[in-house]
Parts: C-alpha cells; sequence; structure tokens
C-alpha cells in the first residue's frame, strides 16, 4: 500500500464517510402534535439539572427525581410541572399527552425508565453509559428501531465540530490502516475498592429510598451511596469505564466504524465484593473487516495508567485517545475527541478532507429536532447501544477476572456460564424491563 495517499482520492473518500455518517439512525416515524415538545425528565439533580435547562424551551410537563433535596433547584424553576418520585406513576398519569423523554438518573435506573417512556412511543434522550447490562443496551437500540423514534446518548462531545472533524478524518484513512487504539482517564474521583457498609443508619426524609434502589437488589440506605457515589458500585453504576469511555472511546469507536469485540482481557487491581477495583487495564480485540486491518484498544482507568513512553516521551495527561496507523498517529488530549494532533510517521503533512459532515445546532438542540422530525442525531441508539455493548463488555471481564471471548450473535460469553447473570441482570420486583 502507498504511503501517501492523494488529496483528490482522500476527499473523494472523505465525502463519501461523511453522507454516510447517520445511515444507520431509525427513521423518526411518529412526529409532534404540537410546536412545542411536551417534555418529561427523570432525575433532575446533578447532570439531570443540566439536561432539565437544556430542554426548557420546551413544555416542561413533569419531574421525577426520588430524592427531593437534590430535585429542589428544577422544582422552583418549574413550580407548575407535578413533581413524582416514581417514574411509573409519573408515565401512568401524563404518559398519553407526553412527546418526549429525558433520563438522567444513577446508570442501573436508566433502562427500566427509558423503555418504559419509549414503549409508550416516547422519544427519548438518556445520559451515558446508555444502560447498565449489555441486555438492556440491545433492547434500547431495538425498541427505539421499531418505534422509529428520535433518540440520543449524552456524550456531548458528539457535536462538537473538532469530534466530527476527527471522525471524518479516521473514515477517510488518514492514518492508513490502524492496528491500535490508547485510551485513558483519570476517573474514578469517587470512592472505590471499599468494603459494603456494615450499619444501617435512617433513610433521611428527602429520600425515597426504594424508588431510587429502583431495579437493583434489596439493600439498606448508606450515605456511602448517593448521591454521585453510586459509580463505584456494581449494582449501580458502571465505574470509571462506564462513566467515561461512551466520551472518550467514541472517536475511534465511530471512526473506525467498530462493532463487536471478538475478546476481551482484563487486568485490575485487588477485586471487592461489592464495587469496581482502584484501577484497570482492559485489551478489546477487533477482527479484521473489509478494509480494516485487525486492531486492539487498550483501555486504562485508575490508578493503571499508560506506560511512561506512550507519547514518545512527552507528559501523558489525564485523559486522552492515541489511535495509531501505518502513516502515523493521531492522539486526542480531552475527554471528548474534539481536539487531534496527527503526527505522520515520515515526518510530511497528512492531507486532512475538507469539512463534510453538517454543523451540528448543539447536543440537546440537534436532538430536539429529530423529535420533530428535523434531521438525525448523531448518537442515536442504534450506534449507542452497540457500543455501551462493546464498553460494557470490560466490566465484565473485570468483575470475573477472566477474558472474554464473546459471542455477539448468541450475546454470550464462551465457556462462561458465571456470566449470564451480569449480561441480563435479575430485577426487583416492580422494576423489570420485560
Amino acid at each position: 500500500m502507498s504511503r501517501r495517499l492523494h488529496r483528490r482520492d482522500f476527499v473523494k473518500r472523505a465525502g463519501a464517510t461523511g453522507l454516510g455518517l447517520w445511515a444507520a439512525a431509525p427513521a423518526v416515524l411518529r412526529l409532534p402534535r404540537r410546536d412545542k415538545l411536551n417534555v418529561a425528565c427523570f432525575g433532575v439533580g446533578g447532570r439531570g439539572w443540566d439536561n432539565t435547562q437544556a430542554v426548557s424551551g420546551e413544555n416542561v410537563v413533569a419531574l421525577c427525581d426520588p430524592d427531593e433535596e437534590r430535585a429542589a433547584a428544577a422544582r422552583a424553576a418549574f413550580p407548575d410541572a407535578p413533581f413524582y418520585a416514581d417514574y411509573r406513576e409519573l408515565l401512568d398519569a401524563h404518559g398519553e399527552r407526553l412527546d418526549a423523554a429525558v433520563v438522567s438518573t444513577p446508570d442501573h435506573m436508566h433502562a427500566p425508565i427509558a423503555l418504559a417512556a419509549m414503549r409508550r412511543g416516547l422519544h427519548c434522550y438518556c445520559e451515558k453509559p446508555l444502560t447498565w447490562s449489555i441486555e438492556e443496551a440491545r433492547a434500547m437500540a431495538s425498541v427505539a428501531r421499531e418505534k422509529g423514534l428520535a433518540t440520543q446518548m449524552g456524550n456531548q462531545g458528539t457535536a462538537q465540530d473538532g469530534f466530527r472533524a476527527g471522525v471524518q478524518a479516521l473514515r477517510a484513512g488518514a492514518l492508513g490502516r490502524v492496528s491500535e487504539v490508547h485510551i485513558w482517564t483519570n476517573r474514578p474521583v469517587w470512592p472505590q475498592a471499599i468494603e459494603t457498609p456494615e450499619d444501617e443508619p435512617e433513610v433521611p426524609e428527602h429520600l425515597h429510598w426504594n424508588e431510587w434502589l429502583g431495579c437493583a437488589p434489596e439493600r439498606p440506605y448508606h450515605p456511602a451511596y448517593l448521591p454521585f457515589l453510586w459509580r463505584g458500585w456494581y449494582d449501580f453504576g458502571t465505574g470509571a469505564l462506564g462513566d467515561m469511555a461512551c466520551h472518550t472511546v467514541n472517536l475511534a469507536y465511530m471512526g473506525l466504524e467498530l462493532d463487536a469485540p471478538t475478546r476481551v482481557e482484563a487486568q485490575s487491581t485487588e477485586l471487592f465484593a461489592d464495587s469496581y477495583p482502584a484501577g484497570s487495564r482492559i485489551v478489546y480485540s477487533f477482527p479484521a473487516r473489509g478494509e480494516r486491518a485487525a486492531l486492539k484498544y487498550t483501555w486504562y482507568d485508575g490508578s493503571m495508567r499508560p506506560a511512561g513512553d506512550l507519547l514518545g516521551g512527552a507528559e501523558i495527561p489525564g485523559s486522552g485517545c492515541l489511535v495509531v496507523g501505518e502513516r502515523g498517529t493521531m492522539f486526542s488530549p480531552d475527554d471528548y475527541g474534539s481536539q487531534q494532533e496527527f503526527r505522520p510517521e515520515d515526518g510530511s503533512e497528512l492531507p486532512l478532507p475538507e469539512p463534510a459532515f453538517a454543523k451540528s445546532p448543539g447536543h440537546h438542540a440537534e436532538w430536539l429536532a429529530a423529535c420533530r422530525g428535523e434531521g438525525e442525531t448523531m448518537c442515536h441508539f442504534g450506534h449507542a447501544g452497540p457500543f455501551t455493548e462493546a464498553v460494557l463488555l470490560g466490566n465484565l471481564a473485570v468483575r470475573l477476572g477472566k477474558t472474554i471471548e464473546w459471542d455477539s450473535r448468541a450475546m454470550k460469553a464462551k465457556g462462561l456460564s458465571e456470566a449470564d447473570a451480569l449480561i441480563r441482570r435479575e430485577y426487583r420486583g416492580g422494576f423489570s424491563i420485560r
């Protein structure tokens, strides 16, 4: 293969990939009945408050959060919107007049709420990671497709011009055939590698513990779990990988048009019964497909940092993504892949394509427009479902402490029956996705 790519061929290929970016998005069949969408917001504290404000130009019909204290700002901002602690009660009361749902809860409740809303025909915005389990990721993509809904996962970096330019460059072959990807994060920034609390303090008056616990196995309340601290616990969160991979991995995953890995190997610090380890290193193997070479991408989090020479002696920042191809490397030093530094192997300048992807009106605005049948989102559930599934396989390997040989068609880890309970979780009564 030539070490150079002629510019006319490069731009031609770039244009072709640009036209195909949203090809997998489902056709939106259900259009709203009014100029402003009727939206319900589930989880309205923290990141949920940001998302609620982002859709405040629509009709915010109802709010839901089992933590009344965390919901105080949203309730004050939307005094006419009825407030619920139980998402099921909200959907029963208002489902017929709703057009869309925004889901910003802890990871374990994404799928139960989002699937209940989508099965009622509601367009859906859901925070990242899309789901807690692999089965849930498949169900979310399937229902969105069957219902023809406008969907968006909350990895806002996909709306940035720099991210789209990076995806375009990878699809156009700027680096030639890619063999390695390295991705790392400064997370966790919450407690992990800890034992389950043994004391049982009283539930605060502002917290509806049964509704917050939701589909997770029964356990007593403890302040070690919330707010935000839930990310480090197996039953509620998806650890550093779930928190950040749907941001930092997406540039390479989308740009290289990856699908399901066939093998996932993990190393980690000491494992705990109930919480994620202090650090992990996970290697995903993707087979060759078409013009794409077989490649491995390696994920690093917590105390297991990349080797010091990964960037040729340059200081390794807190988070980043390095894509290694036959013509050189692409390095992105931020969480969203919105900046890239191209480093040709032979020192020459890589010819990069002219912009071909549509400019986003903004992450939330893109989804709201799609709800009205105007355009498509870049991170619809048709992309976000398989992407999240691939990400979550890393947690499967970490928790089992075993190499995963993944049978994507059967949705099984070959020869590891103990993986089944993590691929398809058991749900506490009243909160099932099935």
